[in-house]
């Protein structure tokens, strides 16, 4: 692993379509060697909204699209009853390769550690510069961690404006995985209702 991680990779004329291509050909971290393909962000250039992950899952890996499996599901849910519309948000990761562990057949996520995060990160850097947004939001621990300091807990400071150079509005909230894992349907509703609230507040203060 080269000691630049992703750094190494990046082109020189920063565009989106110019870093999906050198995403493509990634290095950086040793994450690459068994996905199935680089899952770079997507959506609008100049999107006032900016969601981000923790990384690409099973179907994610397998589609080349962030968010396209069950948990984008639930925010694709989240971002309507919210009012935001998904075409005019920008969706990506911390981390842009699936890490797994195979259990049979399946593919299991497996949190990034902290070198992989740190690796992928100047690919997250040059898509906030691109894109611009007025309002982030990361979605869930490791997000949230990655963009906002590893002191940040996402059970204690869920739904907070956070001081940062990312963004005028920078907050988190869960993610939409971990509504998946809800044990029975009465509270994957209710979960469900906390982050749709989650994405109205940051609606209403984008405007």
């Amino acid at each position: 692993m080269s000691d630049e991680g992703a750094r190494a990779y990046l082109p020189e004329r920063l565009t989106l379509s110019a870093l999906r291509r050198a995403a493509a050909t990634c290095r950086g971290c040793p994450l690459y060697k068994d996905a199935t393909q680089t899952v770079f962000g997507d959506g609008l250039v100049r999107a006032r909204l900016m969601l981000v992950g923790e990384q690409p899952g099973d179907k994610e890996d397998l589609a080349g699209e962030p968010f396209v499996g069950p948990a984008g599901r639930i925010l694709d849910q989240g971002l309507e009853g919210a009012g935001i519309d998904r075409d005019e948000v920008y969706i990506t990761n911390a981390v842009k390769h699936f890490k797994f562990t195979e259990r049979g057949k399946r593919r299991i996520h497996k949190k990034p550690n902290l070198s992989e995060i740190r690796a992928c990160r100047p690919w997250l850097d040059a898509e906030v510069e691109v894109v611009r947004p007025a309002g982030i939001v990361a979605l869930g621990a490791t997000a949230a961690q990655a963009l906002f300091g590893p002191q940040f807990k996402v059970s204690q400071q869920r739904g907070e404006l956070v001081e940062s150079d990312l963004a005028p509005l920078a907050t988190a909230t869960v993610h939409p995985s971990s509504i998946l894992r809800s044990p029975d349907a009465e509270s994957r509703r209710a979960a469900i209702d906390e982050f749709t609230k989650d994405l109205q507040a940051v609606a209403r203060r984008l405007g």
